[in-house]
Formats: structure tokens, sequence, C-alpha cells
């Protein structure tokens, strides 16, 4: 599969190029637009029923996936999401997964697969909005960010201390521990601030902008309108 993404850093949008036959998966409502040689297949996720519903309903993702595959000519489509950010790309292989947070998953070539039933959760990788899906299998992984795309690469035994809503994905030969960091962004987040202390090796992905203080600074500006017409 061929793919560019364009608009970089801030309105990033993939576009990829499907040849006869090929297919890519992606979450439902991403596409922006595509080429009529293209047919869409709206499938639920590969997990089954019980990880369908966990992945909709503690995960936030969508129950569906939409599948685009390529019929007897080549097409194109592109791909993008609601934040404004930056797409990048993950290679996942046997023995190269990633663990990757339930927003930031864009697209992904067909024999990567999302698993939301792993030991995770007993790790607390859900607390304060937070909540983590593991990658693993063979392909192109598709990821979107609010903001740019700030890679960290930890040597065996180096350590990164990550703020929850930045945090956006790392690799799954990476340890790691959640825990709480109390003080100056506690009355932003309205109440326990966690962070994600990661051990490598492997890769860290950390977006630049923080969704839950953007929403937080635009109620600022918005609050008194509302309060007013509520009068």
């Amino acid at each position: 599969m061929e793919y560019e993404i364009k608009y970089k850093p801030s309105y990033a949008m993939l576009e990829v190029t499907l040849a006869p036959g090929e297919s890519v998966t992606a979450e439902a409502g991403s596409m922006s637009w595509m080429q009529p040689t293209i047919v869409v297949h709206t499938r639920m996720r590969k997990k089954g029923l019980l990880g369908s519903i966990g992945m909709a309903l503690i995960g936030g993702q969508s129950f569906f996936v939409n599948d685009f595959t390529a019929t007897n000519a080549s097409g194109k489509a592109g791909f993008s999401a609601a934040p404004l950010g930056d797409v990048d790309t993950m290679q996942v292989a046997p023995g190269k997964g990633y663990i990757i947070q339930k927003a930031a998953y864009l697209a992904s070539e067909k024999d990567v697969n999302l698993d939301v039933e792993w030991q995770g959760f007993t790790k607390g990788l859900f607390g304060q909005g937070l909540f983590m899906i593991k990658v693993s299998g063979q392909g192109l992984l598709f990821i979107n960010t609010f903001g740019a795309i700030d890679k960290h690469v930890l040597a065996p035994g180096e350590r990164l201390i990550v703020d929850n809503f930045h945090l956006v994905a790392f690799s799954d030969t990476c340890q790691y521990q959640v825990t709480k960091f109390g003080g100056w962004k506690e009355t932003l987040l309205s109440g326990e601030f966690l962070v994600t202390d990661i051990t490598g090796p492997g890769e860290v992905y950390i977006q630049t902008k923080n969704i839950r203080e953007m929403a937080d600074w635009i109620w600022t500006l918005i609050e008194p309108r509302v309060q007013a017409k509520a009068r």
C-alpha cells in the first residue's frame, strides 16, 4: 500500500493509494474523501461481540470499523481525525507491538490487531480518561494526535514520566507504572492528576497539546455567555 501524509503537522491528512484488491481498515467516521473505484464494507471489530462492546463503551471507540477496498482499478482515499494535529506511522511486527491511546487510532493494514482484553487493565491504564489499546500483528498502523508528535527512543533502563493527557503510545517492550503527581495542574484537571512512568527499551510518542486543557480553556470563554442566557 502506498501512502502520503499531507499538511503536517497541524492539519495532517492521510492519503492512501490502493492497488486492485488491496484494502485498508479505518476508524468509523475518519474518511474525508475517496475515489469511486473504492468500495466500503462496515463490520464489527475482530475481537468479537464482547471485545467490540468493550472498545465502544469503555474505550470510547466506535463499535464498527470500515474496510476500504479497491475494486478492479486502483483508487485513493483520504482520512483525518477531529483534533487539529499530526498523523504518523508505526510498523507493527511480531515482537514489535505498541500500546496506544484510545483516540490515537486512525487506520491500519488488515493484519494489525487491536486488543482491549489485556492485562493492562490491572495496571491502571484507564484512569482519568486514559484508556490504552494493545496493538499487535503485522503491518502499518496510522495514529493521529492533538498537536505535533514528540517521539522519544528510550534505552534499556531509561525512564520518562509523561502526563496522561499527553501520552499517545509506547512500545510494548516498555515497562510502565501509573502514579499520582500532585501540584501544578490539579485545578485544570479537576481533581487527581496521574502520570505514566515509562521505562525502556522502546519508543514513546507524546502529543504536544492537551485536549482536556484546551476544552477547559474554551469553557472559560463561553461560560459567561451560557450563564447569561440561563438567567
